[in-house]
């Protein structure tokens, strides 16, 4: 089985996508009879900063000999990037098994992580005898070797369906029916997920971009994707193809100590609220976070992540939570977190049992007296608290949830969830 990936066909401002790409790579190998077994869309470190909008890498996997392989790839990469755009620097790499190497599937959950060398890449891809070709900085192939590897590397995989435009009508409206997405997505929940986010009454699936692009379903089942994908009333579709993928997965956190987190990559941290919960300007609210040995972070739930925001202004300190998300410029971005354990008590100022009002400091360290009824106190009282949060894992919305951030309807979770839809 031949692999053929590539990478970074796309840009910021003039659209294209990757995934169109490799639906053009599979098209054209099926067209001349080649069987295409999947095509895979692997998304990679959502912290990197030189990324488009999803950083997605694709992987074909085809019985084709390696040389057809990479000129069918190469003359799309010709044809159809955006190499144009200096930001834009694609790479193709074609490889002889599906089965990946441990090196080649290691540098794939590295790809996930971290900011990886071009000129590493390239050696790996020399030292296991794959063809590579690059355009611009070549960049493009540190992805393309990540979706080489992705297979091996990884064991849970979800699908995505996505319906293209025609390339006439790139760039302009978009024409899809809300009544009939909502609908689709309704009747097909849980198996397909983030089609929409009813909380918002936004169209989740259906992109802003000047792309390709009409529309994608994400999903567990891929009869459902395509279902619900069909299902939408909509501008004519010019092409389709279903992607096995990386997405809704978490495959891009790494479990770590809050000592241990870095810049550019992603994380699942245990920790405890160490500060009451601020909103800044913009409608931003952060929470700090500490650990056992006093080492500490900040975190923030971003405007975007819309109604996400009242749960983390409903923490206090004492809560014990797993944060999980991004981390740049010493910050992390929650995706989603759970609440281990509730602080549910507060020490408060005593009550006089004569007559019902709050004491007064006797002294330091003497303790809060009456001076009415000269009743004493030794201390605080501990006073049940009225927590509107419960134990569990919360998420984002569905309109602000990164492509590889799994769903909480997704799967078993170690504790009650609260999803979102």
């Amino acid at each position: 089985m031949t692999v053929v990936a590539l990478d970074d066909t796309d840009s910021r401002t003039a659209g294209m996508c990757t995934t169109y790409a490799a639906h053009l790579v599979a098209e054209e190998l099926r067209d001349v009879g080649v069987d295409v077994d999947r095509v895979l869309l692997v998304r990679l470190n959502p912290a990197v900063a030189y990324k488009t909008r999803g950083n997605a890498a694709l992987a074909v996997h085809a019985d084709v000999d390696l040389l057809v392989a990479r000129d069918v790839a190469s003359r799309v990469v010709e044809e159809h990037a955006e190499v144009g755009d200096d930001r834009t620097n694609p790479g193709v790499v074609v490889a002889h098994e599906a089965d990946a190497p441990p090196a080649v599937a290691a540098f794939a959950e590295r790809a996930l992580r971290e900011d990886i060398d071009p000129a590493e890449a390239e050696a790996l891809a020399a030292a296991h005898g794959y063809e590579t070709a690059g355009w611009g900085n070549g960049r493009g192939v540190v992805g393309a070797l990540a979706a080489v590897g992705a297979w091996t590397a990884f064991d849970d995989w979800t699908y995505e369906c996505i319906h293209y435009r025609p390339r006439d009508r790139w760039g302009t409206d978009r024409i899809v029916d809300a009544e009939s997405v909502f609908d689709a997505a309704d009747a097909a929940y849980p198996d397909a997920w983030d089609t929409v986010d009813r909380g918002e009454g936004e169209l989740v699936c259906v992109p802003h971009t000047p792309g390709p692009i009409l529309y994608g379903v994400r999903g567990d089942d891929p009869e459902t994707v395509r279902w619900v994908a069909d299902e939408f009333d909509s501008e004519p579709v010019h092409a389709s193809e279903l992607f096995v993928a990386n997405q809704g997965t978490d495959a891009h956190l790494a479990d770590a100590a809050l000592a241990d987190v870095e810049d550019g990559r992603a994380y699942r941290v245990d920790a405890t609220v160490a500060g009451g919960p601020e909103t800044r300007e913009g409608g931003h609210v952060f929470v700090p976070v500490e650990d056992d040995d006093d080492a500490t972070l900040q975190c923030v739930a971003f405007e975007p992540t819309k109604r996400f925001r009242a749960h983390v202004r409903r923490l206090r300190p004492g809560d014990r939570l797993t944060v999980c998300g991004e981390v740049a410029d010493g910050t992390l971005k929650l995706e989603k977190f759970a609440v281990r354990d509730l602080v549910t008590t507060e020490r408060v100022t005593p009550t006089c049992p004569g007559c019902g009002t709050n004491m007064e400091s006797a002294g330091a360290d003497q303790g809060y007296r009456c001076r009415d009824c000269s009743t004493t106190a030794g201390g605080k009282e501990r006073q049940a608290l009225d927590r509107d949060l419960d134990a569990g894992w919360y998420e984002v919305p569905p309109c602000a949830r990164r492509h590889v951030a799994k769903p909480l309807v997704r799967e078993d979770w170690d504790a009650p969830v609260h999803p979102e839809r």
